[in-house]
């Protein structure tokens, strides 16, 4: 059974890698080394939604646009929250 679980676990840990190399998931960090965060919200309300929500993600502070992007009924802001 032990036998069994932990191959269950590489085999897991092994797709998953594999995946993440396909990713095309925005990057984890700006050039200046801020995190980002990509805020989603839907095509048909326009940016209002995307931008309160990144304001909500920064806790009221700025951030900066580092792409902004429509696609499938989706906008989306990929931000970086400047610093307090």
């Amino acid at each position: 059974m032990i036998g069994r679980a932990l191959s269950l676990s590489i085999s897991f840990a092994a797709t998953v890698s594999a995946l993440a190399g396909c990713s095309s998931a925005p990057p984890l960090f700006s050039s200046d080394g801020r995190p980002t965060t990509l805020i989603q919200c839907p095509a048909y309300g326009g940016w209002t939604l995307c931008q309160q929500n990144a304001r909500a993600t920064c806790q009221g502070a700025s951030y900066d646009v580092l792409e902004q992007s429509t696609d499938n009924g989706q906008n989306g802001l990929l931000i970086a929250c400047k610093t307090q």
